[in-house]
C-alpha cells in the first residue's frame, strides 16, 4: 500500500492556507511521582498542546513518556516527549518539581539546603532556554524555593510563582464540605501563609453563599470550636500522613498544578492562593508566601489585601517571620 496517497492534500487544502494558532507548550522538570501526576492531569484536561518532560533518569523517563503516549487515542491530540531544557524553547510555562524527596518525619523546611543546591545549578539553565516562560515552582519547601528561584533567575516577580497553599486550601474546603455535607465547590475558604507548619486558616472568611459558618460577632480570641480546630489539624498534617502511608503526595497536587496552569494559559484572572513575592501587605516584606492572588497570562498580577481579624493577622506575620529567618540564612 502506498501510504503517501492517503495524505495527498486536496485542491482546497492547496489553495486555502490553514489558520494555525500558537501551540500551548509546557516543560515539566522532574519525572517523579509529583511530576508525572502533573503531566497526567495536564494531559487529560487538554491544557497543553505540547509537553516536554525533563529528568536525569533517562531510562525511567522514556518509560513514563511511552506510557502516556499510549493513552493518546483516548484524548485530544497532544505532543508528549522526553527532552532536555533546550527543547523547552518558546515554552509558555515551566513546572519545576525536581528536588530532594521529603522523608517520613521530615518537615518541608528540612529540605531547604539540599534543594537550594539543586536550584543553583538548575535555574540558570532554565532561564537560558526558557526565558519568556512563567516558572511554576512545586518543589518543597515551596515558599523558600519560589524565593530562591526568583533571586537566581532575575525574572520579574510576576513570572515566578509557587503552588503555595492551593492544595492546602483544597484540603480545607474538602474537609469542611464533608463536615457540612456540601459540594466543596460551593464552600469558600482559604489557607494562607507558609505551605507548611505555620500556615493560617482564615476562619473569619469561611462562607457558603456569603453566609459565614462562624458567628462574626464572636470574640476574635475565642477558642475555635474543637471540631473545626480538628479539621485544620487534619489539613496541616495531611501531607505527613500521606507520605507516611504511600511515600509521597501526588494526585491532588497534580490536579492543583493543572488548575494553576489553566488559569495562566487561558488568561482566566482566577483568584488562587499561590505563593508569590509579598511586599507592603500586612507589614510583610520581601518574602514569598500565599495570599489570594489574581493569576493570568502574565503570572501573578495582583495580590489581594485580604482583611483578617487580629488573631489571623498575628499568625500570618509569624508565618512570614519563620520564612524570612530561613531566607536570611541562605547564600543567595
Amino acid at each position: 500500500m502506498n501510504f503517501e496517497n492517503l495524505f495527498t492534500p486536496s485542491l482546497e487544502e492547496k489553495i486555502i492556507p490553514s489558520i494555525i494558532r500558537q501551540p500551548r507548550k509546557g516543560v515539566i522538570i522532574g519525572a517523579g511521582q509529583v511530576g508525572m501526576a502533573c503531566a497526567y492531569s495536564l494531559l487529560i484536561q487538554n491544557i497543553l498542546d505540547e509537553i516536554v518532560i525533563v529528568d536525569i533518569n533517562q531510562h525511567k523517563l522514556a518509560g513514563e513518556v511511552m506510557d502516556l503516549n499510549h493513552g493518546l487515542p483516548f484524548l485530544e491530540p497532544t505532543l508528549i516527549r522526553a527532552g532536555t531544557l533546550a527543547d523547552g524553547e518558546n515554552a509558555d510555562i515551566v513546572i519545576i518539581t525536581a528536588g530532594a524527596k521529603q522523608k517520613p518525619g521530615e518537615t518541608r523546611l528540612d529540605l531547604v539546603n539540599r534543594n537550594v543546591e539543586i536550584f543553583q545549578s538548575l535555574i540558570p539553565e532554565v532561564v537560558k532556554y526558557c526565558s519568556t516562560a512563567i516558572l511554576l515552582i512545586i518543589t518543597n519547601p515551596v515558599d523558600i524555593m519560589t524565593y530562591v528561584c526568583l533571586k537566581i533567575s532575575g525574572l520579574p516577580s510576576s513570572s515566578v510563582i509557587g503552588s503555595g497553599t492551593v492544595l492546602d486550601t483544597a484540603r480545607f474546603r474538602y474537609l469542611l464540605s464533608e463536615k457540612l455535607q456540601l459540594d466543596p465547590r460551593s464552600l469558600h475558604a482559604y489557607i494562607i501563609g507558609e505551605h507548611g507548619d505555620s500556615e493560617v486558616p482564615v476562619w473569619s472568611k469561611v462562607n457558603i453563599s456569603g453566609m459565614h459558618i462562624l458567628d462574626e460577632t464572636r470574640e476574635e480570641d475565642e477558642q475555635i470550636e474543637p471540631e473545626l480546630d480538628k479539621i485544620f489539624a487534619q489539613v496541616k498534617n495531611a501531607a505527613y500522613e500521606i507520605i507516611q502511608r504511600k511515600g509521597a503526595t501526588s494526585y491532588a497536587i497534580g490536579l492543583a498544578v493543572a488548575q494553576i496552569t489553566q488559569s495562566i494559559l487561558r488568561n482566566q484572572n482566577r483568584v488562587l492562593t499561590v505563593s508569590s513575592l509579598i511586599n507592603n501587605i500586612h507589614g510583610i516584606q520581601d518574602v514569598c508566601l500565599s495570599l489570594p492572588a489574581v493569576v493570568n497570562r502574565q503570572g501573578v498580577t495582583r495580590v489581594l489585601n485580604l482583611s483578617l481579624n487580629q488573631t489571623e493577622l498575628q499568625q500570618l506575620q509569624l508565618s512570614s517571620q519563620i520564612l524570612r529567618q530561613i531566607i536570611e540564612q541562605l547564600d543567595l
